[in-house]
């Protein structure tokens, strides 16, 4: 074509983003900018070198038109197809949760059931309509909705599929149930990290993993429902507020450290330092809150740890515990800031610092607030703590005290199985029973070890415990949790695994029979020719599994 049907870039940028700032768009000049760079395949750096460089008229055609999607309010990602994580590209269709620049927009919200017999049935609002207010209130999310509806009288504003719009008016006990289930529990998308932290496990992660793997939330709604962490960069006064006014409890913080520098540094965030201020907000209104603390080598710890231990313990009692948990580090590294691993030395001196602080706070709190993870003992070759220093096992997610809590229920199993052997009770097998036993590094001496006691106790059972080496992630991770299929199909395929292998429930995707690398249980059983059967965590599910008396999923 002729110079006029070549349209600039400069031109076409300048021309989608006033379109999209017309429509609402809140990112207009990102969005216009990724929209031309899906279009055009000019990257930035190749866009400023020439901003008047001329595209064929048909290119300046197609983009125009991805603009107009967008002005109308389509996601982004659903027009190019692909999500970036962390300069991964992934492909996205239109069931795929998708992370946001941008944090809230509110959401109204789809009706997944109604209950039977609720007061939503009986006002005949049905699956699929929307909730859109409250007594005049938009709802953000469910916590809205639920502050919302505790009330006696509420009147509630609901959209039909055809659009008709029902004012209903409502009149029932305080704290009643309306009997409403939202399709996505949260009520609007999770909220994406934005920091870039030294020791992110998701950025050590190798490419081509399922897209939600990569996903990094920093939602403080999901800290309250499932217990996640958060950093607090992430939420506006806004957050804070509403956590304040719904009492949202506990919430769980990763700290990382306590000098507001060098967390900035940590996170690679110029705003996490100031953050911490949303702590003394948070502890003024009495929100109970548990703290974690990533620890790496040269990094946050001696000293600074020792500082942000007693600046945390300023918070007490609303700081209910605080975790300190080892970095993990993956073998893909590659560019990113150099961390170097613990040593068994450097693990004895953290849990004489942490031991040291948990006395103090045992004396003058009646606490002892501040744990070391499992596998800081287990580093240090020392015996993990008694159950009573857990102070009722507050961060097991963070695998503190987990063995501890698995060796105590394992040995009261088997001390019951064993009382009930000796009243004359019969197993479902007689003579013999070989069976095999995976698991991470981590725990594999302490399963060994029980094994040999069931064995003992009962001699007609044999179990082969093996140990699983991490290739996948690299060999300095050593939890059972970040085992994949190939890694178990790899080590265990010339193994004598018995009648049956048992892995523990943690290898598995929580809810799918799917490993990490998407192998799936078929999978495992199929290449090891051998049933797999999934042990739950507990000590006494394992004594039950391992002596047959079902127990596995």
């Amino acid at each position: 074509g002729g110079q006029d049907e070549m349209r600039m870039l400069r031109a076409m940028y300048a021309e989608g983003e006033e379109r999209l700032r017309q429509a609402g768009i809140e990112e207009a000049g990102l969005d216009a900018w990724y929209l031309l760079e899906f279009v055009t395949g000019v990257d930035k750096a190749h866009y400023y070198m020439e901003p008047d460089r001329r595209m064929e008229q048909s290119v300046a055609q197609e983009y125009e038109k991805v603009v107009n999607l967008r002005a109308e309010h389509i996601p982004l990602q659903h027009i190019t197809g692909v999500q970036e994580f962390m300069g991964l590209g992934f492909r996205v269709s239109g069931d795929v949760l998708i992370p946001r620049q941008d944090t809230e927009t509110l959401v109204e919200e789809a009706l997944k059931t109604v209950k039977p017999g609720s007061i939503a049935e009986e006002l005949e609002i049905a699956p699929g309509d929307k909730v859109l207010a409250i007594d005049n209130t938009e709802i953000e999310d469910i916590f809205d909705y639920q502050f919302l509806t505790q009330d006696t009288y509420i009147e509630m504003l609901v959209e039909k599929p055809d659009g008709e719009q029902w004012l209903l008016e409502i009149d029932k006990e305080f704290d009643e149930d309306m009997g409403i289930e939202f399709e996505n529990g949260l009520m609007d998308e999770y909220r994406h990290c934005h920091n870039k932290c030294i020791f992110c496990f998701i950025d050590q992660m190798p490419k081509g993993m399922r897209d939600t793997l990569y996903f990094k939330d920093d939602d403080s709604r999901l800290s309250f429902l499932q217990g996640n962490y958060v950093t607090l960069t992430n939420m506006s006064d806004h957050d804070i507020d509403r956590i304040c006014r719904y009492h949202l409890s506990p919430i769980n913080i990763s700290f990382q450290t306590m000098n507001p520098e060098l967390r900035c540094k940590m996170l690679n965030n110029r705003f996490a330092g100031d953050a911490l201020k949303k702590v003394d907000i948070l502890n003024a209104a009495g929100i109970r809150m548990n703290g974690q603390i990533v620890l790496c080598k040269g990094v946050n710890d001696g000293k600074e740890l020792e500082y942000s231990i007693r600046k945390l313990m300023e918070y007490l009692p609303n700081v209910e515990s605080v975790s300190v948990v080892p970095v993990g580090l993956s073998r893909y590294r590659e560019g990113l800031y150099p961390l170097e691993p613990f040593n068994a030395q450097d693990a004895g001196e953290i849990i004489d610092l942490i031991e040291k602080y948990q006395k103090i706070c045992m004396k003058k709190y009646g606490t002892h607030f501040i744990q070391a993870s499992d596998e800081w003992y287990i580093l240090a070759g020392r015996e993990v703590p008694e159950e009573e220093r857990y102070d009722g096992y507050l961060q097991l997610e963070n695998g503190v005290g987990m063995i501890r809590l698995l060796l105590d229920e394992f040995h009261d199993g088997l001390k019951r199985r064993t009382a009930e052997k000796e009243a004359g009770k019969k197993l479902s097998w007689e003579g013999t029973r070989e069976i095999s036993l995976a698991t991470g590094r981590l725990a594999f001496p302490y399963l060994k070890k029980m094994s040999e006691e069931m064995m003992s106790e009962y001699p007609g059972l044999q179990i082969h415990v093996y140990e699983v080496i991490n290739e996948f992630f690299g060999e300095l991770i050593t939890v059972s949790g970040l085992l994949t299929g190939q890694d178990i199909v790899k080590q265990l395929k010339d193994k004598n695994l018995g009648e049956a292998l048992y892995l523990p429930r943690n290898v598995l995707r929580s809810g799918a029979d799917l490993f990490l690398d998407d192998y799936t249980l078929a999978d495992v059983e199929g290449a090891l020719q051998v049933p797999v059967n999934i042990v739950k965590s507990s000590g006494y599910d394992l004594v039950d599994a391992l002596l047959g008396e079902d127990a596995s999923e």
